[in-house]
Order: C-alpha cells, then structure tokens, then sequence
C-alpha cells in the first residue's frame, strides 16, 4: 500500500506541465542597468543642486565679501599709512591710483599681487613690491629704471634705460644733456658705449651724439663738431690713446673735422681747409688829393 500510494504521487507530478526556464541573462542586464539608472538620476539631482547652490552662492559673494571687508576695517584693519621707498619720477598720485588704496580702505581689500602688476606698467617702475603690514600699513619698494641716452628713432628722439629698454615720457627738455645715439641696435650696445666713455670723464664731456656704423663700430660726434671714428675691435684702447692725444698734444683744440681712430697703429686726422682766399681787387689807384 505505501509503495502505491509513492507511485500515484510521482505520477501527478509527471502530469502536471513544467514551468518555462527563467532567463539568467535578461535578469541580469536589468539589474545592471536598473542599477546605474538609479544612480545616475541621483547624481544629477545632486549635481543640478550642487550646481544650483554655486550660482547662488556665485551670485552672493561680492555682497558677504563687501560685508566680511567692512566688518574687518571696524575692527581696526583699515589703511593709515602707505609707505613708498625708491620713488624719484613716479607721482604719488600714479601710485594711489594704481594700488587703489587711500587712508581707511580696508588692509584686506589690498591685493599685493595685483598691485604688483598694476605699478610695473607705469613707465617709470622697473620693479616694485607690495606687502601688507597688519594692522594698518601698505609697504611699496619700487626700482624705477635710470635713464642714460636719447635715441633717434624714425626722426624722434625717445629716452631709453641702461637695459636699452624706451621709457615712455612726452617731455625730454631735462634730458638735453644725454648722449643722442642712432642706429637700429644702439640702444643694445648702448651700455657698453657708455661705460667706455666714463673711464675718460673728460673727454666724454665732449661727446653728444653715437652713430652705429652697420652694426660692428661707433662714430662719435664731439661739441666742436669733430667726428671720431672707432674701430670695431678693442674700440677701449682707441678711446683711451685719443683722450691722452687731447691731454698732452691739445688734439681736438685744433682745427680739424674728423679723427680716425680705425688703424692700431696710427693715427689719421683731416684737417678744416681753409677758406679761399679772395682776390685783391684791380681797381684805379686813388688819387693824390691837392
């Protein structure tokens, strides 16, 4: 009886239909992108949130800044001295104006790094430095740039630094005393020039313009209107045999209109002609008066 009733029960189960297989890999594929889905939608809610908050907070910041600076020159970190070292040509004015800082701005609202780059483009200011000095100073160390020549350029005088950088000024009146120099590249070979002069003070006194011959030698241009001419190769020794030629010999009090300095071992100089004589006029002897 118990082996009948086992088989009548397997034979329902054989009976009964079989379920269809599931499909692992549709499961699978669902789950995976259901998954990322999800999570994309959440990152752009907090995206588009974060987003939302920036512009906000963007749009804010001028207003808690303004607020932040006045709340700090309250409390004592307000501008009460600017101090300014190496000024000689720059007008204080410029340098207030391009730091933008008078006495109560906030010590906060000065920005050392802008106001750096805003004095290195006044025409005067090589360099300069900026620092704050809590509480209530602004330190300014500028290196203005020495002016040492004026340079002919397309018919136009133009004053320029040692470096042969041009120092933009409309006004060159103070500056007549400066060596003219003209050539496209003098102003580069300008310090060397001016450094060879200085070693005959004298002599240099004398000098008022440089001309650049095609790139190798100078010319120079003498106050009584004489040219001298430079070699190209150790222009040094020229230099220094000419001012000791003037010092014993009285060279250039002589009447002459060049020196030629371009041969080491001599020396060539080009005498003023001297004027024509005019003709004795042929005219009837005068008279004895009776």
């Amino acid at each position: 009886m118990r082996l009948t009733a086992e088989k009548r029960e397997s034979s329902k189960k054989a009976a009964a239909p079989a379920k269809a297989p599931r499909n692992p890999r549709r499961r699978s594929v669902w789950r995976r992108y259901g998954r990322w889905g999800a999570l994309g939608a959440a990152l752009l809610l907090v995206g588009g949130g974060g987003f939302l908050a920036y512009r906000m907070a963007e749009r804010d910041l001028p207003i808690v800044q303004d607020q932040f600076l006045a709340w700090s020159a309250s409390l004592g970190l307000a501008v009460a001295d600017i101090q300014v070292e190496g000024r000689i040509a720059t007008s204080p004015e410029a340098i207030l104006r391009v730091v933008g800082a008078r006495r109560g701005t906030p010590t906060l609202a000065v920005n050392p790094a802008q106001a750096k780059a805003q004095l290195e483009t006044l025409p005067w200011i090589k360099s300069a430095t900026v620092e704050r000095r809590l509480p209530d100073t602004i330190y300014i160390h500028l290196v203005e740039r020495t002016p040492v020549a004026l340079w002919q350029r397309q018919g136009k005088l133009v004053l320029i630094d040692r470096e042969g950088d041009t120092i933009p000024v409309d006004k060159l009146e103070s500056y007549s005393q400066f060596v003219v120099l003209v050539g496209d590249d003098a102003p580069a070979e300008a310090a060397k020039l001016l450094d060879m002069l200085k070693t005959e003070p004298d002599l240099a006194s004398h000098v008022t313009a440089a001309v650049r011959m095609g790139g190798r030698r100078w010319n120079l241009k003498l106050d009584r209107g004489i040219e001298v001419a430079l070699p190209e190769t150790n222009p040094e020794a020229a230099w220094r045999q000419l001012a000791k030629y003037e010092k014993t010999d009285g060279l250039l009090q002589r009447n002459i209109e060049r020196v030629d300095l371009r041969l080491p071992d001599r020396l060539v100089v080009r005498v003023i002609p001297d004027p024509p004589k005019k003709p004795a006029s042929k005219g009837r002897p005068p008279g004895k008066s009776t």
